[in-house]
């Protein structure tokens, strides 16, 4: 490859990129959006490379924690891996995560995983900068498409110099952008070579406590190392261009928050005629000397991070106390949502940009909704007449209906309006249990396919134990739609066995087809599972009409193709 090759990519595909071009021989990951694309360009690319030689292997896997697990055999065969996922999958993830710090890491491992700030498709801002500080290991946070190429490429050089996984932290923002990157050459992949060290991989706790006190150890190396990192200006301190801290301000940024400092810099040093001193992170753990040396002097700090105050907090045990610390915490920056150069430009003391105020009439609201036909308003509709039937009844109480992440949380929004909680993948089965248990007498979980087989098949073995007085329903749409019609780990066929599997009784497990045409019917036998004094497992099934449709595509131009031929 030409070392002036330049490809126009999006942060997440820079990462996937840089990843091959760094030796990768595995990936796998569970879709979330805003990882997705990462491995999505990961799985076309290994299809494409079939078995030539440097092949890799790109896969998605029933969970985040399933995937690193994969990751982490990867490793211990002495080749490099990337893991996948988002912000909320870390904690999925995070007991294989917190351990795998204590490994004696062989093959490079990286975790690219992406936050989203804002929440544009999440249930938090969880900055998952918390959990590569909790894990002690080295994290990476690019601020272009650029950097996340190289700093992918360079992650896994320092999970092998460290022995230890190494996180790539990107952002909505950064992920779904695209930008000119410059590639070169990549290396070949590590021969497979099992480690040496079986101590370095057990964590009985004789060797846990050995492997803890190396992980202490290492922290002063992996510091000089932060300290020292000048990739692409992290962790570059700037004097300013009065060469001291004019008029007492030292300005920390992070992240994508350097950009918007840049672009809002022009105008502060035409307000106050030079830039103030500033340190730009983006290599962590923090660079502590170069923190003390840019604010020695100053009489205040301001810190412009994407995400929460990952690093405002840590200054508080870092700098003398007298210096007031600006950022998130005391609201100078927003706490909620994403930066953006206007609010940093209002953090920064500069007057709005002159702007144009045009008369628009209110706009309606567009929320989003299942798309017209979707089989989940189907299963809605039968939900929604069984639940109302069981309401209307003189003595009992409303019926409980736990549902999770997916699609068919828009089950919340009108016209449907049918389900009453929405916590984290795979919690509607445990909480059905827990207030069936609590004594609810008509308790419902809906679940989709995909999220049962990434968590809810051990909440579903706990209710079959207990048999507890509740039903599971699972809209089975044979996909994993939400993030882009992803494939499941299992096939519609073999969900039912599965089931079954689990304990649950044969008698009070059946599948439905989700269609208008079959709500009465279909309500008339949920109305007699959920009115069991035990577990019911009910399968609503018909395939997603996105999923229909690539389908369709896909053999409209294989069976072109056989013509062809």
């Amino acid at each position: 490859m030409n070392n002036d090759n330049v490809l126009p990519l999006l942060g997440d595909e820079a990462a996937a990129l840089g990843a091959v071009h760094a030796g990768l021989s595995a990936a796998y990951g569970y879709p979330g959006t805003p990882s997705t694309e990462i491995l999505e360009y990961l799985i076309e690319a290994a299809e494409r490379a079939g078995d030539e030689p440097g092949a890799f292997r790109a896969a998605w896997c029933a969970n985040e924690k399933t995937a690193l697990e994969a990751a982490l055999g990867t490793s211990f065969a002495g080749r490099r891996a990337l893991v996948t996922m988002k912000h909320v999958g870390l904690n999925v993830a995070a007991d294989p995560f917190i351990n795998g710090s204590l490994l004696g890491i062989k093959g490079g491992l990286v975790l690219a995983v992406a936050d989203d700030p804002g929440m544009h498709s999440s249930q938090n801002e969880q900055d998952s900068r918390f959990y590569a500080a909790f894990a002690m290991i080295p994290c990476l946070e690019p601020r272009s498409q650029q950097e996340a190429y190289d700093m992918t490429r360079e992650a896994f050089d320092i999970s092998e110099r460290f022995q230890t996984p190494v996180m790539l932290r990107l952002v909505t923002r950064l992920s779904h952008a695209r930008s000119g990157v410059r590639v070169s050459a990549g290396r070949p992949q590590n021969p497979a070579a099992k480690s040496g060290d079986k101590t370095r991989w057990m964590l009985l706790p004789v060797h846990a406590r050995r492997n803890y006190d190396s992980l202490i150890r290492r922290q002063a190396e992996i510091a000089v190392w932060s300290a020292a990192h000048r990739a692409a200006g992290t962790n570059r301190l700037e004097s300013g261009g009065d060469g001291g801290n004019r008029r007492g301000l030292a300005v920390i940024t992070g992240g994508l928050g350097g950009n918007y400092y840049e672009e809002n810099l022009e105008d502060l040093i035409n307000q106050r005629g030079a830039a103030p001193a500033r340190l730009h992170i983006g290599a962590y753990p923090l660079p502590l000397e170069s923190i003390r040396k840019l604010c020695a002097g100053a009489e205040e700090v301001l810190v412009i991070e994407e995400g929460q105050p990952f690093i405002e907090e840590r200054l508080r045990g870092i700098l003398p106390q007298p210096i007031p610390i600006h950022g998130k915490l005391d609201g100078t920056v927003p706490r909620t949502g994403e930066l953006d150069p206007d609010n940093v430009r209002q953090a920064l003391g500069l007057a709005p940009r002159p702007g144009v105020l045009a008369a628009v009439p209110p706009l309606p609201g567009r929320p989003p909704q299942l798309c017209a036909g979707c089989p989940h308003g189907d299963s809605y509709a039968v939900i929604n007449k069984v639940t109302a039937e069981l309401d209307s009844r003189p003595g009992h109480p409303d019926a409980a209906v736990c549902s999770d992440i997916g699609c068919y949380s828009l089950g919340a929004a009108p016209p449907w309006e049918a389900i009453e909680t929405i916590v984290c993948m795979g919690a509607s089965i445990g909480m059905a249990r827990g207030a069936a248990e609590a004594g609810l007498p008509y308790s419902i979980a809906v679940i989709g396919d995909s999220t049962f087989i990434h968590s809810g098949i051990t909440g579903l073995i706990d209710a079959a134990a207990a048999n507890s007085p509740m039903t599971v329903i699972i809209l089975d749409n044979s996909i994993v739609a939400m993030t882009g019609c992803q494939p499941t780990m299992i096939p519609s066929a073999k969900l039912l066995p599965l089931i079954l599997g689990c304990g649950a009784d044969p008698a009070h497990v059946f599948e439905l087809e989700a269609r208008k045409e079959f709500l009465e019917e279909n309500a008339a036998r949920l109305r007699v599972e959920v009115e069991y004094r035990g577990l019911s497992v009910v399968i609503f099934r018909r395939e997603c009409l996105e999923a229909y449709r690539r389908r369709r595509k896909r053999e409209a131009g294989e069976a072109n193709k056989g013509e062809a031929q």
